[in-house]
């Protein structure tokens, strides 16, 4: 019985050791692939990079616009109240 378990560890072993070198020699394969094709690697960082600036815009957005909303009913000094009417009257002219 135990001769058993060790041959099916030693199988297991050799499976996963086998998986190993496999996904190892995929990762250099992907590596050769990008340093061939340079112009596919400056796009796709390109293109993230867009995505990356839309999302932080959209989010800049959102939190400006809540931490406005916020400061709406709670700020009542002069210098900050007259800035935040400023901006208000902005957005309220382009809606």
């Amino acid at each position: 019985m135990e001769e058993k378990n060790h041959k099916k560890e030693k199988t297991s072993y050799r499976r996963l050791e086998a998986l190993a070198k496999n996904m190892d020699n995929m990762r250099v394969a992907e590596y050769v692939a990008m340093i061939n094709h340079p112009g596919r690697l400056i796009f796709m960082n390109f293109l993230l990079g867009l995505v990356r600036g839309f999302g932080m815009g959209i989010g800049f957005t959102i939190l400006l616009g809540g931490l406005i909303y916020l400061m709406r009913g709670w700020v009542n000094l002069p210098v900050i109240g007259r800035i935040i009417a400023d901006l208000l009257d902005i957005i309220e002219n382009y809606r």
